[in-house]
Order: structure tokens, then sequence, then C-alpha cells
């Protein structure tokens, strides 16, 4: 019966989450929720009010054959163009989107410069709204935002491991919690959600109580070339480092932060720089770290866990000069937390994610 109960709460989340706009009959919306194109810097800006997106394209890039990779309208509405097609952002360009009861929205696409070093939106990490389930999510609006938790995941066990820290004088940071799940979901292999914050968003419709990853799409679109990330954290381990099985580790716990250039063309992923930062000892205060990128290839001297799967890197020339098409940057509280392993009680807090370029 209990296993029912999970089951169904699961499922309930899912199909609540699915439906992002509530309607009685046909519905009116006609809005485009998200979109990315080829060559884009940084996340596009969506502003409803105006029936206008925003998107930011590097110096020297044709902007009249600009790809569309990704494109998601309102529920039930449909759209005169599609993943695959091609905007000329010369000048404005228009995607018409028609509701569902017929009514038409013309939307103006419009590209500008992007600056060369760019910086993740909501880097100080200041911004958190608010959510339909009261509770706060990092960025302006879950619809501008391109960060992510995996709260959404965990909310369904009362249990949010990612939430806003208040460090004084107006500002806030990330608290990252590795945290208890209850007797029950350790009899299903997941005694422990370890807080996490990260470029992407949380798929409700892939979510997978085994697999914390299974919901999480990694990365925001962005284009750029730092020499170092920059950031402020403190760290203290929880005192017992467990396995999923609840056995003790030889091992103790240690948060993890990284970032990863990529270069996403085809459906497939090439790493193209790798900065990566993992540490089990305890640091009280908050102080800065910063971590070099490395282009290319990873030799024998990194660590295997900062290896791509499949060894997918970029050719050497592109490492030499290429620019990403997206960054990904994750912070956690358990290193091995999407395999529930982890200590109780572990804590990360971070702060000003910065991209250095000189």
């Amino acid at each position: 019966m209990k296993k029912i109960i999970l089951i169904t709460t699961a499922l309930t989340f899912m199909l609540w989450s699915c439906v992002e706009e509530d309607y009685f009959g046909k519905s009116q919306y006609g809005y485009i929720n998200t979109i990315e194109v080829s060559n884009q810097s940084g996340a596009a800006t969506i502003i409803r009010d105006s029936l206008l997106v925003t998107v930011e394209i590097p110096g020297g890039v044709d902007l009249t054959a600009i790809n569309i990779e990704k494109l998601e309208v309102s529920s039930f509405a449909s759209s005169n163009k599609s993943q695959g097609d091609i905007l000329n952002l010369n000048e404005d360009d228009t995607i018409s989107v028609t509701a569902e009861d017929g009514s038409v929205y013309n939307w103006t696409i419009r590209a500008f410069v992007a600056s060369e070093t760019p910086q993740l939106d909501n880097w100080q990490l200041n911004d958190w709204y608010m959510t339909a389930t009261n509770y706060y999510e990092p960025g302006a609006s879950a619809a501008t935002t391109i960060w992510g938790t995996g709260n959404q995941g965990t909310q369904i066990l009362n249990i949010l491991a990612t939430i806003p820290e208040d460090l004084g004088n107006d500002n806030l940071a990330a608290k990252m919690m590795t945290m208890d799940n209850g007797s029950l979901a350790g009899t299903f292999g997941a005694p422990i959600s370890a807080g996490s914050l990260f470029t992407g968003y949380f798929d409700p419709d892939n979510i997978d109580l085994s697999d914390p990853e299974a919901a999480i799409e990694f990365g925001t679109p962005f284009s750029g070339r730092p020499l170092k990330i920059r950031f402020k954290y403190s760290y203290v381990p929880g005192e017992e480092n467990k396995d999923r099985n609840g056995d003790l580790l030889s091992y103790g716990d240690a948060c993890d932060i990284y970032a990863l250039l990529e270069i996403r063309q085809g459906g497939e992923i090439q790493r193209l720089g790798t900065a990566w930062f993992r540490s089990d000892t305890t640091q009280n205060e908050m102080i800065t770290q910063e971590v070099e990128f490395t282009y290319g290839e990873l030799d024998s001297s990194f660590p295997a866990y900062m290896y791509p799967e499949n060894n997918n890197y970029v050719t050497p020339d592109v490492a030499e000069f290429g620019l990403p098409t997206h960054i990904t940057f994750v912070a956690s509280s358990s290193f091995d937390g999407a395999i529930f392993a982890g200590a109780i009680d572990s804590t990360l807090i971070i702060d000003d994610i910065e991209l250095v370029y000189e």
C-alpha cells in the first residue's frame, strides 16, 4: 500500500506539472515559452506583454540563416515555424503562434550583438522567485531563469534541499544541503537528496525516483571563452558518508562545483572546456575560489570523473579557437548525490558565480 501511495503521489505531481495553463473551454494562450537558435549566446529574453523575443548572437555570424534549434509554445497552441526552420535576423523576423481558440499572436524575434565577455544571467544569485507551490527557485521568474534545482523532484517528499541563503546587506546566495529522504524512500534505494544548483531546467515529465538526473536538461546557450570561473563558497561535509544501501563508505563526502563549455550540434555534445572543483575540506567561512578552464581533451593527469561520456571532445583546432554553444554549470552538496550516496547534513553555500576573461 505504501508503495502505491508513493507512486501515485509522483504520478499526480507529474500530471499536474505537464499542463502549465489551466483553462475552461478552448485555450486562448499563444505564448512562446522556450526558444533556442543557432549561435545563440545566453538565454533568450521573452517579453510576453510585447510579444517580443530578443536573442544575443556573437558578432560575425550570418544573421540571414539562423536555425531554430528548440521552440516550445503554449499547451494546445501551434506555430508557423518549428525546429529546423530558418530565421532571417538581419532584421526582425516573426513567428506566428495560434492558440487553441484560433487567436493568432505574431511574435517579433530580434537579434542583437552579444558581449565578447558574457556572464551567466543572475550570476550573483540575488534573484529568487516564488513558485506556484510556495517555495523559492533561483531567477527572476520561471519563464526567464537559466537556473534549476532538484526541488521539483524532492518536494513530493516534503524536502527542499536547495534554498536561498541571506548573507546580509541584501546579498542572497544558494544553500544546498544533503537531506534524509526517510525510511520509505530508503527502501527504494533513494535514502538521501543532495542539494543542487545547475544551469538548465527540470522536466517533470521525466521524473524517475531511482535516477535524480533523468528529469534534468543540463545547460544553457552561451558563447564566450573565459579563462577561469570564480565563485564564493563555504562547505561543511556531514559526518557519515554512506552509499545508497546505507553502508558506511571509507572516504568522506565532498562538494562538487564545475562548469563545462560545450558545442552542441546535430544532437551531439562535444566538450570544449572544463573547469572542475571538488573538495572534502571543511570551509566554515565564505572564501573566493578560482578554477581555470582547460580547453580541449583532458590528459591522464586529470581524474576520470572529469572526462565527458565517450571522450567526446572537440577537435584540436576548435579547442584552440572555437566558441561554445552552451555552458553547463553544476554545484552539489554531495559529489555522488546522483547515485544517492552522500553524508546527511553536508552543506554547501555558493555565491557570485563569475566568469573571468582576463
